[in-house]
């Protein structure tokens, strides 16, 4: 019986190591609770990256990121790359940016998996302490 509850244990353990955030993700807005898109998280070159593929607001599809600096200025938000250059740190990726494409900021981003097909995203200025966390959760 113990080596059946060590054996359960290790695998169990295995599962939320082999977790990772590359996949699609719902994302949720942390002030009102609401869905309102799909991110698909995906590694190029040895970093992560976040792009826009899906909105569920239709009257907000067709929007562009008027608020927006450089190339990303005035470019649909479907489909635009709104995390940057993340990569892998431990049990989280950091060292990148999220873009916010409703005010145009951009934050320093750390992502960590937190249980079960959940995403702990959070943007901040400075300091980790001082920011916005959104949970996200992985669309199957």
């Amino acid at each position: 019986m113990k080596k059946l509850t060590l054996l359960l244990l290790l695998l169990a353990c295995f599962q939320m190591q082999s977790q990772t955030v590359l996949g699609k993700w719902k994302t949720i807005d942390d002030k009102t609770g609401e869905t309102k898109s799909i991110v698909e998280v995906y590694e190029n070159n040895g970093k992560v990256y976040g792009k826009v593929i899906e909105i569920f607001d239709a009257t907000k599809r067709n929007r562009k990121c008027e608020k927006c600096e450089g190339t990303d200025k005035n470019k649909p938000v479907l489909g635009l790359v709104i995390i940057k250059g993340l990569t892998k740190d431990d049990d989280e990726h950091n060292g990148g940016k999220i873009l916010d494409p409703e005010t145009g900021n951009l934050y320093k981003c750390i992502l960590k998996i937190s249980g079960k097909d959940k995403l702990e995203v959070r943007g901040y200025m400075g300091f980790a302490l001082i920011g916005r966390s959104q949970t996200w959760v992985r669309v199957k």
